[in-house]
């Protein structure tokens, strides 16, 4: 995907500059150019097949009035504030691919993923994963089909881990072959909700946490239930939450 960054103000070129070189994209200073900037991203457009717009989603929309012609062809656009909050895919986002650009967007700089297409809202299930350095893809894979039993990985939303498990090349693995996101949460993050139903002192130790897989489930889906509390697997730690919420959309659906 050749993906190009549009920060919308000078001030947050350096989030651009980093961005850009982490997702190996053209970075774009409109600042730098007498023309007017919603000229520039007028022509530019369709030059990339996805953009990250760093600015305000109001101003996106603006910009991309009258741009937009087919959604099977359309560049994805993912909007990300000048602070890093929120990392919104706000086109394509199935077709364009921006529903797994705003999980990449977030990864890189700790914003939280916002995805709105319905597949993904109804889906009632997330994963929290925690695991050693090094575990294999059928290491993770083994223990999510046993802590999922006889519940579906079709009904996953998404995957959450610890920053440190960021680049885990099993959890990376897993996540790419099943489809699935990867939201990596911050330990510090985590700590302000630190409920484990099982502490563990390496990990405490080691991550500076008492549990990785059961606050990243509870985090990631706040208004979820833990129906499955951790379940540690040849290296691997699991916790499934539900949320409740997704269930009773699609039973009215």
């Amino acid at each position: 995907m050749t993906v190009a960054i549009w920060p919308v103000r000078r001030e947050s070129e350096a989030l651009a500059q980093r961005l850009a070189e982490a997702l190996n994209a053209a970075l774009h200073r409109p600042w730098q150019n007498a023309a007017r900037p919603l000229a520039q991203f007028q022509d530019a457009f369709h030059e990339a097949r996805a953009w990250v717009f760093i600015g305000a989603t109001g101003i996106a929309v603006r910009f991309l009035d009258g741009l937009t012609r087919n959604k099977r062809t359309d560049p994805a656009v993912v909007v990300l504030d000048d602070a890093a909050r929120f990392a919104i895919a706000l086109l394509g986002g199935h077709e364009g691919g921006a529903n797994r650009l705003a999980y990449r967007v977030s990864r890189l700089t700790a914003a939280v993923p916002v995805v709105t297409t319905a597949t993904e809202a109804v889906k009632p299930l997330t994963l929290g994963i925690g695991c050693r350095r090094g575990v294999s893809e059928n290491q993770i894979t083994a223990a999510v089909r046993q802590a999922l039993g006889e519940r579906h990985l079709d009904e996953v939303r998404e995957v959450a881990t610890v920053d440190l498990k960021a680049n885990e090349a099993g959890l990376l693995a897993f996540c790419e072959r099943h489809g699935l996101p990867l939201r990596v949460l911050d330990r510090a993050d985590l700590a302000a909700r630190p409920f484990v139903t099982q502490p563990s002192a390496w990990v405490q130790q080691n991550v500076g946490l008492p549990g990785v897989c059961e606050p990243c489930a509870l985090s990631a889906s706040p208004r979820g239930s833990l129906i499955v509390p951790k379940l540690a697997l040849d290296g691997v730690t699991v916790a499934v939450v539900e949320d409740p919420g997704a269930s009773a959309f699609e039973e009215k659906s």
